[in-house]
């Protein structure tokens, strides 16, 4: 077979390819640069937990010692707190860094790596699709065809990808923007994030009256400034200004010392690509969508398409293409972005309607404040990770499936589990391998070794019902899930979303959950594969 084609080496096309390579499918990355990221300390990104806990298994780097995680989340208006949240481990926690820093830990952690070659300075500009395959053509110093099996699209929100596909991206052109600046001081708040909307001091220039600030490491902050609808010329004096007015409001008066690191204008556009699919080529991250408005952040989700599309390419590249698989991909996370978008979409005028709404509105500043924390700290329809339970490989009602506090089809709880060798790992750990994961919920396992239960009471046969599977599926023990009483059994996807919750071992149950997660039967698979070898 041959390799999948990667276009574009950002964080999102990097990440696919390590997630391919982590399941034995080989790529080539399409990078149009020289193969390394320019420095900029004001281009930053924030990772929910999960998103960030995918780069780390990937990478094996831990990226809270190269980003911030908040220890807090603050917001205020005029000079009145609103809401104060300390983050003590009982809730998930974004972190903060810079996107060089995040795409060299994943280019780092490519080094070497047999399965995926990286060609440099190669600018797509020709794609030819066969029903055996794809060939893409670049140009540059190294121009050359390349035959892949798969197509990707990561490159961007100019995507060539899109383009030559004939993917129409239609959307909205300037729905916020903001003047930024990357700067080491000290600010009142140590390591927690600040949302100040209508600072009590006056703003030269044109301004919204909405200020965010976000912690990096090494006394590092970035300052986002809301900017007024319109084209207003930020130049680097008022930038200046706007700094020493803000922090001398935070600081009581008086600008403390800063250094300024690194400066710019962030413009958030939102636009969502008609199609995802166009055959064996695919879009993923900012070819397929834009969003960013309200504290909402596009990277996040860019990174849960490649991890939503690795596992079902890797799938498909092992056992031949397998549509109702490949089809998912775009079902599922269009619409998760949609919901994004629409949600986004219907506050925008609610949060920037002006006084005269918040006028007529009894609490709505306490409401418009929830919306924005929403956005910032990854809750509710503008930030928590889509839940994929309207998906083609939802299996239909069993018998014996009972609910759990995850809902079906949401991400699953980190929690300590056993593996099959008997050592304790994280549940996230056993993710994007491409197998199945089966859990079966039994408290007391933890304090006995794993030879005293592994043949005892109920293991034997939810083994045997595991072995039987039509996808290759490993079997964890956890001592407790949230709402997971003793002897439940979950059925969770290579990409850490909850497929059912049984109630006891159910071998018919688990089998047709199975093999709905993997876009049918097992049959199909093997006829798709025979066809695909055959040319």
């Amino acid at each position: 077979m041959d390799p999948v084609i990667i276009v574009g080496a950002g964080p999102v096309g990097l990440t696919l390819a390590l997630a391919l390579a982590r399941q034995e499918v080989p790529c080539v990355v399409l990078d149009e640069g020289p193969g390394k990221d320019e420095p900029r300390a004001a281009r930053t990104v924030v990772l929910r937990e999960d998103t960030a806990a995918l780069v780390e298994r990937l990478t094996g780097m831990p990226l809270a010692r190269a980003g911030a995680r908040w220890a807090g989340w603050r917001s205020m208006r005029r000079k009145q707190v609103m809401r104060e949240i300390v983050f003590d481990g009982a809730e998930p926690v974004p972190l903060h860094i810079a996107q060089h820093v995040l795409t060299g830990a994943l280019r780092a952690a490519l080094t070497g790596e047999r399965l995926v070659r990286i060609a440099v300075e190669s600018r797509l500009d020709g794609i030819e699709q066969e029903p055996s395959g794809v060939t893409a053509h670049t140009r540059g110093p190294k121009g050359t065809w390349w035959r892949g099996s798969f197509l990707v699209g990561c490159d961007g929100p100019r995507s060539t990808v899109r383009k030559l596909q004939d993917i129409r991206f239609p959307g909205r052109t300037a729905v916020e923007r903001h003047a930024v600046a990357a700067l080491r001081t000290e600010l009142p708040w140590h390591d927690e994030a600040l949302l100040h909307r209508l600072p009590p001091w006056r703003m030269s220039g044109p301004s919204a009256g909405e200020v965010t600030a976000r912690p990096l490491p090494d006394g590092v902050w970035r300052l986002d400034w809301l900017l007024p609808p319109g084209k207003d010329l930020v130049t680097p004096e008022l930038l200046l200004t706007r700094i020493r007015e803000t922090l001398a409001g935070w600081a009581g008066g008086t600008t403390p010392p800063y250094e300024l690191l690194d400066t710019g204008v962030h413009t958030v556009h939102h636009r969502l690509a008609r199609r995802w699919r166009a055959d064996r080529v695919f879009l993923a991250g900012d070819a397929a969508h834009l969003l960013g408005a309200l504290g909402t952040h596009g990277l996040d989700e860019g990174l849960r398409d490649a991890d939503n599309l690795a596992w079902k390419l890797a799938l498909a590249w092992h056992h031949g293409p397998h549509e109702a698989l490949l089809d998912s991909y775009q079902t599922e996370r269009r619409a998760v972005v949609a919901a994004r978008l629409r949600a986004a979409d219907q506050a925008l005028p609610l949060l920037r309607g002006g006084a005269g709404l918040r006028a007529v509105v009894p609490g709505s500043s306490r409401g418009h404040d929830a919306l924005l924390t929403e956005g910032h700290l990854g809750h509710g329809q503008l930030g928590a990770p889509g839940a994929y339970a309207d998906s083609p490989l939802a299996p239909q009602r069993l018998d014996g499936q009972i609910p759990v506090e995850t809902p079906l089809g949401a991400p699953v709880t980190d929690v300590r589990v056993t593996a099959e060798d008997g050592t304790f790992v994280r549940l996230r750990d056993r993710l994007g391998r491409g197998a199945l994961l089966v859990v079966l919920i039994a408290p007391g396992t933890g304090v006995w070794e794993r030879k005293h239960w592994v043949g005892a009471g109920i293991m034997p046969q939810l083994a045997a019902a595991v072995t039987a599977l039509p996808h290759p599926a490993e079997l964890l023990v956890a001592e407790s899930y949230p709402g997971a009483a003793a002897h439940t059994v979950l059925l969770v996807r290579p990409d850490g979303h909850l497929v059912t919750a049984l109630g006891g071992v159910r071998p018919a149950d688990l089998y047709a959950a199975a093999e709905a997660t993997v876009g049918g039967p097992l049959k199909a698979q093997a006829e798709a594969g025979a066809s695909a070898g055959s040319h």
